[in-house]
């Protein structure tokens, strides 16, 4: 059968013999003819081992020590095989013919040596996490790659593959099309250590988004450029390859194999080469099908000779996530950790780079919006990092004053419609072969772009005498302040107005509870002007009080007084949070849990809404989880969240409400004397310190409780309930007037006292507005007409009067 295998198995068989005699074994077996593929470097088998990143070392050590275990004297003459190595002898021509090959080949042999079960291959090859499926998947690809080059379907690429799909660093660096690389002095050198290095000469650049990794690369090339490296680097090119681009087009198998291998021949036979692979996770899975080996595979046996040198740039998420995982690909990538720089570093590095912005903008930016564009950047843009938020913020805002200085006039705007209009009217007589027409409104045509072109020339140099705009720290905070959707910005008069005008417009609404609104616009006033803690929250309160008294309607109405928006009130139900698997849903499920990528709906509310109103409703129904959570709110004004995204609470103002201990409160008389208030109050706090924690109530500014409602109170609360009434009527120029003794009536039941304010909206419902709606129905009551309402015994007596009628004095 000698006939069936190639010359490479002849080799391995006397290779094998040979082997087992040094040994002193009177047979050859499967581990003899594993031995002898290791020993055959020059082998397809032991190329195939290599290039899927197989320890060649540690796998002939493994054999060796299998192999000096055997007690059996050498003979001399013919060394028979083994039952399994005959076996595996016969699967290789199996392999072979299944793949329409008359011969078997080493590889083959290879494959039917992973067939084997139950002996020492079979662990050899798992110890070194060898699999058939990679092997076979890798001689598949490299068979097909063989065969696209043989059919010749399409004629080979004249232009070089590492052109096609690359940028050239070191041109840029050259021509001087890459931004000057501030600092970073530490990580540009140990990156030229390594790439000193004689083996394992292949860095990877390692941080979060924005901390500028792509940035120490073109710092490299820079100083390549000006040989401020080693010697050893002076005639090196730093090329960018591009990942997506080799793969863009390749949909038959082999194509993207091909482009890498031609690629890589490029690079081994320059020498000069250092391959930058920005996010270089994509390596991983990079065009493998079935059956075929993705980029990093193919890249690891020239990492491991050290024929290509590659820089590579990725996160700390993605590295663990994609390389880490791979110990053969990660053993081959020296670390370098990139951490983000100080706000000092920052300041530096926006001030050598600020010349080019000012050009590409025509503006002048201020050492102070320098300083702004970083501290500002760095305390409310939470989720990304210095300094590519810092350099974002200073385009933007450059961005934002160049387009409101540089208008276009009305004239110009004018002129270039009046244009368009003649030279679609000329292409159309042009068609239609009206060439006279045609020839006059060329002539117009021309005379409005000289026009044109000398109100731009005079714009030009008007603009060139005037003095460039200046950006200042108030440009920068008003853009932060757009981007974050946090009022940063210095008070202005209007604004200040209007916070200084909160207290008003809130107690127009919140009867009978001024202290807690003076506390809360305290708060906001503090916060505001530029006085609080900026690392906690603007005001944290908790509210007691009986139901009905205005906790949560306080909460609603300053978030309407300072924000006109729904969204800036994030009420939360304490209610649903009573079970500890609950809890979760604040800040998000765990891995591994549903709805783990979807956040929780506190800590993604806040993420969008970050200048807002958190309402904890009912604290006291909560499990006792939700205390833990909220101790690190209150401290710190930062909370960690399941994606772990940090999200700041720093500008929100945290309200908790609880009902315990109030029913002592609820069930009292109106209008109880100061003394028993006083005893009221010490009561409930002893009440309250009993249920809280000290840790929670210690973080909280300020435990607020709220008064009973008297009489009064409740008196004005119907002519708020009534405003919406009286605005309905007036749409048919119809008024309401209700007198203090129909007030009464409402209020005779006593339900106040239980539930306080709350069941009055439902009295006026039932007692005033379905009877006047029945008399609207029947006549009784007209419109232009006024409506009165008095009391008698227990009755509501309504009366209506036309206007005109009506006497001038209010009931």
């Amino acid at each position: 059968m000698s006939e069936n295998y190639t010359k490479g198995i002849q080799r391995l068989l006397k290779i094998a013999k040979e082997e087992s005699l040094k040994i002193g074994h009177s047979y050859v077996g499967s581990e003899h003819l594993l031995l002898a593929i290791i020993k055959d470097s020059k082998g397809s088998a032991s190329n195939t081992l290599i290039a899927i990143g197989c320890n060649i070392e540690k796998m002939q050590s493994l054999l060796k020590e299998s192999l000096t275990a055997s007690n059996v004297t050498s003979t001399l003459g013919h060394l028979p095989l083994t039952r399994r190595a005959e076996r595996i002898l016969k699967n290789s021509f199996i392999e072979a013919k299944n793949d329409n090959r008359k011969s078997s080949g080493q590889n083959d042999l290879l494959l039917s040596m992973l067939l084997e079960n139950d002996c020492t291959l079979y662990k050899i090859f798992n110890l070194c996490s060898v699999d058939y499926q990679i092997i076979k998947s890798y001689v598949t690809s490299s068979n097909n790659i063989k065969i696209i080059h043989k059919k010749k379907y399409s004629e080979p690429d004249k232009e070089s593959t590492l052109k096609m799909f690359s940028r050239n660093i070191s041109d840029l660096a050259s021509s001087g099309k890459l931004d000057p690389v501030i600092g970073r002095n530490e990580e540009i050198e140990r990156l030229s250590q390594i790439l000193s290095r004689r083996k394992k000469n292949n860095p990877v650049l390692i941080g979060e988004p924005g901390v500028g990794k792509t940035a120490i690369v073109e710092g490299l090339a820079l100083r390549i450029l000006d040989k401020k490296v080693p010697r050893l680097l002076w005639d090196y090119t730093l090329i960018s390859l591009d990942i997506p681009g080799m793969l863009a087009g390749t949909k038959y198998r082999g194509q993207f194999e091909e482009r890498m291998r031609k690629m890589m021949q490029e690079i081994e036979k320059s020498s000069n080469i250092i391959l930058f692979i920005d996010e270089l996770h994509t390596i991983v899975g990079a065009g493998s099908a079935a059956g075929s080996l993705d980029a990093a595979n193919m890249l690891k046996p020239a990492l491991a000779r050290g024929d290509i040198q590659i820089v590579g740039a990725t996160t700390l998420s993605e590295y663990r996530k994609y390389i880490e995982s791979d110990g053969a690909l990660d053993r081959r990538f020296q670390k370098i950790i990139v951490y983000q720089p100080s706000i000092k570093s920052t300041v530096d590095i926006l001030n050598g780079i600020k010349d080019k912005y000012e050009l590409h903008h025509k503006v002048k930016i201020s050492k102070d919006a320098i300083s702004a564009c970083v501290e500002l950047s760095d305390r409310y843009i939470n989720d990304r990092f210095l300094p590519d938020k810092a350099i974002d913020i200073m385009d933007e805002v450059c961005s934002r004053i160049s387009l409101n200085s540089s208008s276009v006039p009305d004239s110009v705007i004018k002129l270039e419609k009046k244009l368009k209009l003649i030279t679609d009217t000329k292409n159309k007589d042009i068609i239609n072969q009206h060439f006279e027409n045609a020839a006059k409104l060329r002539d117009k045509e021309k005379k409005i772009l000289n026009k044109i072109d000398f109100i731009n020339n005079q714009l030009k140099l008007t603009s060139a005498n005037d003095d460039m705009v200046e950006i200042t720290d108030k440009d920068v905070a008003d853009t932060v302040s757009l981007i974050s959707g946090i009022p940063i910005s210095k008070i202005n008069e209007r604004e200040s107005v209007k916070i200084l005008s909160i207290k008003d417009n809130i107690t127009k609404f919140i009867v009978g509870q001024d202290y807690a609104v003076d506390k809360l616009v305290s708060a906001i006033q503090r916060s505001r002007s530029g006085f609080k803690n900026p690392n906690h929250p603007i005001g944290s309160f908790m509210f007691l009080g009986p139901t009905g008294v205005g906790k949560t309607e306080l909460a609603k109405q300053l978030a309407h007084s300072l924000f006109n928006k729904k969204e800036s009130l994030i009420k939360i139900d304490m209610s649903e949070y009573m079970e500890r698997y609950n809890v979760s849903r604040l800040i998000g499920a765990p891995p591994g849990y549903v709805g783990y990528e979807e956040g929780g709906f506190l800590s993604e509310k806040v993420r969008r809404n970050p200048y807002s109103i958190v309402l904890f409703d009912e604290i006291e129904k909560a499990h006792t989880d939700v205390f833990n959570i909220l101790l690190q709110i209150l401290d710190e004004g930062r909370l960690t969240d399941s994606l772990g995204h940090v999200i700041d609470f720093s500008n929100t103002i945290i309200i908790l409400t609880s009902n315990i201990g109030t029913q002592s409160m609820s069930s009292s008389t109106i209008g109880f004397n100061k003394s028993d208030e006083k005893d009221l109050k010490i009561d409930l706090q002893l009440e309250v310190k009993k249920y809280f924690k000290p840790e929670l109530l210690n973080r909280l500014d300020e435990t607020i409780i709220f008064n009973s409602l008297n009489k009064d109170n409740l008196f004005d609360i119907i002519d708020l309930q009534l405003n919406d009434l009286r605005k309905n009527l007036k749409s048919k120029n119809m008024s309401l007037r209700i007198s203090k003794s129909a007030k009464n009536i409402l209020l005779i039941n006593g339900i106040h006292r239980e539930w306080g304010a709350r069941p009055i909206r439902r009295i006026i419902q039932n007692e005033i507005e379905n009877v006047i709606s029945f008399k609207y129905l029947n006549g009784e009551i007209k419109e232009n007409s006024i409506i009165y309402i008095n009391g008698k015994g227990s009755q509501l007596i309504f009366k209506s009067k036309n206007k005109k009628l009506a006497p001038t004095s209010k009931a």
